[in-house]
């Protein structure tokens, strides 16, 4: 099967074995297991930090957005029939979905969106779980919770942003502050549905104090959060919470302490590397997201669509994930 990879971690993208078009044997699937064949995915950072930290002497095969149609189950799968149009993201321990054919544990797989087509559907599995897992696990808000409560999403205009501050609006009552720092990527997060955009590179606690927001119940930050942490502390309210999905190098934590805020990091691959008993769960989340998106509740976060899946369109995609300037999510379709 026809499959993008790499063998040597930590080379610059331009270099021509950074990802490189291969040919694999086809994977058998599990017990557990869906053989899909995959039609549209999309790119991560994960994508692109893997493949700056990981590597070995066999290739390796990035990639955890798929949509595509199972071919062969497992023994036990219970989910799902050849035939299903299915939607995921897949397991950070296994092979990637840079790849022609794939395979994955049924219960972290949804039923695709019937009102999307593949690529829009493929922007949406990775950071629709970990934007769910955010507000509803780590955090714990209600769905219709929130009233009268503040939210403030650093880094809104990206993937997981993109997302968040949909179900944010549309799922609870909080209001909602993203963060942005272009024109385009300011409207683009209005258009998201946040009451509020202000600018990460200005000071945070002065926007909020000329909006006559002073304080906020909630932060989650998707970016850089070693960097903002001084600000997110203030204008945090005493016992508010704070989540994170980046990894800052260091992170000095006893600022929280004077206001007894909480601290909760959020890691969406953590149910499927530990194959923990609420594994289920991600299966379900996302049905419910196709669900909302065949509503008119969600909408896709496709940013950008960059053609066929293969090497030279990853690179692309990978140095714009690198650039930080991406907006929604960059999308492949076919091989």
């Amino acid at each position: 099967m026809k499959a993008v990879v790499y063998t040597q971690p930590g080379l610059p993208i331009q270099a021509p074995q950074s990802l490189y078009d291969a040919e694999l044997p086809k994977p058998t699937p599990g017990a557990r297991d869906l053989l899909v064949e995959v039609r549209a995915i999309a790119v991560n950072p994960v994508d692109t930090k893997i493949r700056a930290s990981r590597g070995g002497e066999q290739p390796q095969v990035l990639g955890w957005d798929a949509v595509g149609i199972v071919r062969e189950v497992g023994e036990q799968v219970t989910l799902f029939q050849p035939g299903d149009e299915v939607f995921y993201a897949g397991a950070i321990d296994r092979p990637g979905s840079y790849s022609e054919f794939h395979v994955v544990d049924e219960r972290i797989v949804g039923h695709k969106p019937r009102s999307l087509d593949n690529a829009s559907a493929a922007a949406l599995p990775l950071t629709s779980i970990t934007a769910w897992e955010l507000l509803f696990d780590r955090l714990g808000i209600e769905e219709n919770g929130g009233k009268g409560q503040r939210l403030l999403v650093v880094g809104a205009a990206g993937g997981v942003g993109s997302i968040l501050v949909q179900l944010a609006s549309r799922l609870t009552q909080l209001t909602v502050i993203g963060t942005a720092s272009r024109p385009e990527t300011q409207a683009w997060v209005k258009q998201l549905g946040a009451q509020h955009v202000i600018d990460h590179t200005e000071s945070l606690p002065l926007q909020l104090q000329a909006l006559k927001l002073d304080a906020v119940d909630y932060v989650i930050s998707l970016t850089h959060t070693d960097t903002y942490l001084p600000q997110l502390v203030e204008v945090l309210r005493p016992q508010g919470k704070l989540a994170l999905i980046d990894d800052p190098a260091q992170l000095d934590v006893m600022p929280l302490k004077r206001k007894s805020l909480s601290l909760h990091w959020e890691l969406m691959f953590t149910r499927s590397l530990y194959k923990t008993e609420d594994m289920i769960k991600q299966h379900q989340l996302l049905e419910r997201v196709a669900q909302l998106v065949d509503d008119g509740v969600l909408k896709t976060t496709l940013g950008e669509h960059y053609g066929a899946i293969n090497a030279e369109h990853l690179k692309r995609a990978h140095a714009m994930i690198e650039s930080g300037k991406a907006r929604g999510k960059i999308v492949l379709e076919g091989f």
